[in-house]
């Protein structure tokens, strides 16, 4: 039987692309969201209990929250890509050696995390930006929040692992799940048992074990292949493989962090010499990053709803469901995008409020921040989906370029130079530049390679 003919046997090369795109995105999104909500809910109610300076705190405990997301993705989608590309090519056997392996280095790496960030508590917050006010509550909630990082991995890698076999609504329950509980057990911690800070952490690890255990349940039962305990044993050459097509999104994740951390030691640099002082921006900063994530994981969720899609038609030859994938898609994103625009542009006050009080300078810094800074969510979601789609087709080096373009490239050493002639301002500024000339990358790079499709097509 021909590659081509045996897409008949599988959903991926046969059913209504639209109908493909939201039965695998929702779910995506949904979990995406709910993961979100873990820093959020804490941050609201941490807002609202502790004032500004638990806002900074959980601001400089997350660019740890952003590299435990970024190991898991490296694994998570670069096992759960290769196994739908393996599929799709009818290569079961090494198909399922991706899941196990990914399942095991996932385990690994959650706990190699917790060990690094307990040792090296202190210095990381300071690093991550901790003024002398803040630090205490840093450290309480870090040192907390770390025992649950392998629980964390777990989730989000695993949750790939379980998109990729085809059961996207589990992937969301499991998620769904310890967000739910997380947020019935924050007001609990945090003023009935008058733990503050700590009662959020307390609350957010308790969440993620019972996520991780549902995720941990499934893999007794995948669908597609039958797991074997030979497909658990570490092999540094799936390794190898699975890093490779996971480092997009990981490096993004990475420099995310990066990027992260030099605005939060720039905010307080430059927020002191301002009006504002060193608090004040590093708090709103914190607030914002927060619910842009919101905004972000619905995008997130497109192209990891689309990864499946991608990767088997591409290797089953089948170049006209890529495309038409594509396309829908990128009307998707630019919907989402016109949408998250005018909101952050007709509300910004209200939503800094959720987080908890201030003074006029707060809010006026906070305002002005969310306005600029966010100005072109219009475009966001083309750079991800792209950066995702180059990683799902196999060509993971264009997608680790392309997920480095906005972090890396073009933000960072803005956010370095900018304020050196503008203050503060250059911070604000750094973000809108950055996103045009990524955006723009982006959008040259997927003209071309559509352009390679139509002529694969044609030889197919």
């Amino acid at each position: 039987m021909s590659i081509k003919n045996s897409i008949r046997k599988n959903k991926l090369g046969t059913d209504n692309i639209k109908s493909l795109i939201l039965a695998f995105a929702i779910p995506a999104i949904i979990s995406n969201l709910v993961s979100s909500l873990y820093n959020i809910i804490d941050q609201i109610f941490i807002g609202q209990a502790v004032g500004m300076l638990g806002n900074a705190a959980t601001n400089v405990a997350f660019p740890l929250t952003t590299i435990v997301v970024g190991i898991s993705l490296l694994l998570g989608i670069g096992s759960g890509s290769k196994f739908n590309l393996e599929m799709g090519r009818k290569n079961h056997d090494l198909a399922k050696n991706y899941i196990g392996n990914g399942i095991t280095y996932l385990f690994i790496a959650g706990v190699v995390l917790m060990i690094l960030t307990l040792v090296y508590l202190e210095p990381l917050v300071t690093l991550f930006g901790a003024t002398e006010k803040v630090l205490p509550y840093a450290l309480t909630y870090t040192r907390i929040t770390a025992l649950g990082f392998p629980f964390a991995v777990m989730i989000i890698g695993g949750g790939q692992f379980i998109r990729a076999d085809g059961s996207p609504r589990y992937a969301m329950f499991t998620t769904l799940t310890g967000a739910i509980l997380n947020i019935f057990l924050n007001p609990i911690f945090i003023f009935t048992f008058n733990l503050g800070i700590a009662g959020a952490a307390i609350a957010t690890i308790i969440g993620q074990g019972v996520s991780a255990l549902l995720i941990v349940n499934y893999f007794r039962n995948f669908k597609t292949v039958a797991l074997e305990k030979s497909d658990f044993i570490p092999k540094l050459g799936l390794l190898k493989v699975i890093s490779a097509l996971g480092a997009a999104s990981a490096i993004n994740q990475m420099a995310f962090a990066l990027v992260q951390t030099v605005m939060n030691n720039t905010l307080t640099h430059y927020g002191a010499l301002s009006q504002y002082g060193a608090e004040i921006p590093l708090a709103v900063v914190g607030i914002i990053t927060k619910v842009s994530t919101l905004y972000f994981g619905l995008l997130i969720g497109i192209a990891q709803g689309t990864q499946p899609i991608f990767g088997f038609n591409y290797g089953a030859e089948n170049y006209q469901r890529v495309k038409e994938t594509l396309y829908l898609a990128v009307k998707i994103v630019i919907s989402i995008g016109v949408i998250a625009f005018m909101f952050f542009q007709v509300f910004p006050r209200q939503i800094i409020s959720i987080f908890g009080n201030g003074d006029e300078l707060y809010f006026q810094f906070g305002v002005r921040y969310l306005r600029i800074f966010l100005f072109f969510t219009l475009f966001n979601g083309v750079q991800m989906l792209t950066s995702s789609f180059f990683t799902s087709i196999g060509k993971s080096s264009r997608g680790i370029f392309l997920s480095l373009t906005r972090q890396v490239l073009f933000l960072l050493p803005l956010v370095l130079v900018l304020p050196i002639y503008f203050g503060i301002d250059g911070v604000v500024y750094a973000g809108p530049i950055a996103d045009f000339v990524a955006i723009s990358l982006a959008s040259f790079f997927l003209y071309k390679e559509v352009q390679n499709i139509n002529r694969l097509e044609k030889t197919a």
